[in-house]
């Protein structure tokens, strides 16, 4: 791994270490961890193969990672404070997402240090064409966790300013009732 390898992949499990002290939902929240992505899609990702089973591992890590992404959006507290909302990550959203970048990272270390002749078996056996097919399947696997999480948060708060800016059906009921009563 190399230096930028490290610093990105510590930047990115960083990001939720900042949300789980709770702060203010803003632009900042989601231009970050998309601006990491985006940097790590544009360096790594040259090409998304197609041929053998490369779209099939690319598909499988993707999928771990809208569910990692969305489950860790669903555990991520919002609240509205006046007009404000505030978001802080929970123990189980930070743990999915600490499991997501961690993986990766960890694949990265094990196929540095001795395990790259298990993945070439492995991709042999599964017909998995190159090894950019697996660099693909992480970084999209990433982008797509990180996407979908924010998007997922993006949802979440909206539902909770719309709610919270609505009287309840009930008080509404009551104050109409009072007055004609009085």
């Amino acid at each position: 791994m190399t230096t930028t390898d490290w610093i990105t992949d510590i930047a990115l499990l960083l990001v939720v270490f900042r949300q789980l002290r709770e702060g203010r939902l803003d632009t900042k929240s989601y231009v970050i961890p998309l601006a990491i992505v985006a940097f790590v899609a544009h360096s790594y990702l040259n090409t998304v193969p197609t041929a053998g089973n490369d779209l099939v591992l690319i598909g499988t890590l993707v999928a771990i990672g809208a569910a990692l992404g969305i489950a860790g959006g669903i555990y991520t507290r919002i609240r509205k404070v006046d007009t404000h909302l505030f978001i802080k990550a929970g123990a189980v959203s930070a743990t999915l997402w600490v499991l997501g970048m961690g993986a990766r990272m960890g694949f990265q270390l094990w196929v540095d240090h001795g395990g790259a002749d298990n993945v070439a078996r492995f991709s042999l056996a599964h017909q998995i064409t190159t090894e950019d097919a697996w660099v693909a399947a992480f970084v999209l696997m990433a982008l797509t966790e990180v996407v979908t999480r924010l998007g997922t948060i993006f949802l979440r708060a909206r539902a909770v300013a719309r709610e919270q800016s609505q009287p309840a059906v009930d008080g509404r009921r009551a104050a109409v009732t009072a007055d004609r009563t009085v």
